[in-house]
């Protein structure tokens, strides 16, 4: 099954790459691997999940932010690959949660990233991961995610 078939079953739809906030590009290839940018929990243009996890933000609510996030990467991605079939594998996710100091709770909230690739590219979307808390993050998100992808 293509990849943009198995989006289509799980009624996901990729959007635009969102524009950057400040002086970077959302993607660059070197080689056959692709550093995606940081990306924000954004829907239409809007920052949909904004505080602290802990605080504002409770662990689902983190978990649906990550999950636009990963959404988010695979727009960027398309801004250099737009064919989402020559990724060969999902190699790293960092996933950066803006929480309160004793929460323990970011690998939970990072798992909305994490399960999303792992549902969309199969064995090809299990990774390696670090699951950051922050003290703050661009525009007061709740997540931030960024991957490195190889493709063919």
């Amino acid at each position: 099954m293509s990849i943009e078939a198995r989006l289509l079953e799980l009624g996901i739809t990729i959007p635009q790459a969102t524009k950057p906030v400040a002086a970077y590009v959302p993607a660059v290839r070197t080689g056959n691997l692709i550093f995606v940018s940081g990306q924000l929990p954004m829907v239409a243009g809007e920052l949909k999940f904004k505080g602290i996890l802990g605080r504002d933000v409770d662990v689902a609510e983190g978990y649906e932010a990550a999950r636009i996030c990963a959404i988010n990467c695979l727009a960027a991605i398309k801004t250099i690959e737009p064919d989402l079939n020559r990724i060969k594998r999902i190699v790293k996710v960092t996933g950066f949660v803006n929480s309160v100091p004793e929460s323990g709770d970011q690998p939970k909230v990072v798992n909305g990233a994490s399960e999303l690739l792992q549902s969309i590219f199969g064995d090809r979307g299990i990774h390696a991961r670090a699951a950051i808390g922050m003290s703050g993050l661009p525009l007061n998100a709740a997540v931030e995610v960024e991957m490195i992808v190889e493709v063919e």
